[in-house]
């Protein structure tokens, strides 16, 4: 489905970063794996995709770097034809008045600089392809926000708002950009949110993944990584070609707009 295509996903180190890139692989894409950590190269090593798998070192709060990282990426395959920007930290989970300024200024470089730097400097290069296009990776709780996570769902708003914008911008040069906003995602992310929320609220683990997650749920039920997976790869395809500006749930029916 992405025979010869070259994508960047960041914050492909684990989970639904990892997910993604090893779809995209296994679709035939060359796919640069950006994030901090050495499970880039987990990732790649686990891919069987030759030398299709790149792995680089970068962090998307440091422009250098996120340049740096879009250069090496079109130097090694000799151009872009799309971004996802999954790169993210959950944050603190508390009430408002005990965030600390410091947390929320981090919670918001990694989930809202980072696609803004990846998109800016990617643009140029997605115009020049003949599908390029941005997916980023929003969440539900940016349209539904959750109690205690005042820092994440304001930054998962404002990736939305990035997302409808740039799909403007960026529509003249045949770019489509679009949000996806999984529900809560199996694996250690949510355990420890969950975990979180059932420390902060005093009830049971069980209790909390029942009453902030899945109750709410039409399918009552966490979400899987490779069904975020499915929906990201549609989006970078042809078929998707008139498919921009929207932010799409993937959440086992929690959040109806």
């Amino acid at each position: 489905m992405h025979d010869g295509q070259t994508f960047i996903v960041t914050g492909a180190s684990r989970g639904i970063g990892r997910t993604i890139a090893r779809q995209l692989l296994a679709e035939g894409a060359n796919v640069a794996l950006a994030a901090r950590s050495d499970g880039i190269e987990e990732t790649a090593a686990t891919a069987d995709a030759d030398d299709r798998a790149f792995p680089i070192r970068t962090d998307v709060t440091d422009e250098a770097s996120v340049e740096d990282m879009i250069d090496r990426t079109a130097e090694a395959f000799g151009g872009l034809d799309g971004v996802v920007n999954n790169a993210g930290i959950a944050g603190p989970t508390a009430p408002v008045t005990d965030v600390d300024a410091d947390d929320w200024d981090r919670t918001m470089a990694v989930n809202a600089r980072g696609p803004f730097l990846v998109s800016k400097h990617a643009a140029p290069l997605l115009a020049e392809s003949d599908r390029g296009s941005i997916v980023t990776i929003s969440s539900i709780s940016g349209k539904r926000p959750l109690e205690g996570r005042t820092p994440y769902a304001a930054s998962k708003m404002a990736v939305i708002g990035l997302t409808r914008t740039l799909a403007f911008e960026l529509g003249d040069d045949d770019v489509t950009v679009n949000a996806v906003c999984p529900g809560a995602t199996e694996g250690p992310r949510i355990e420890d949110v969950i975990t979180r929320q059932a420390e902060e609220r005093g009830i049971a683990y069980g209790e909390a993944k029942r009453t902030v997650f899945t109750d709410d749920a039409a399918l009552g039920e966490l979400v899987d990584a490779e069904d975020v997976a499915d929906t990201v790869s549609f989006l970078l395809g042809p078929r998707a070609r008139h498919v921009t500006a929207q932010d799409i749930n993937v959440d086992a029916g929690t959040v109806w707009y």
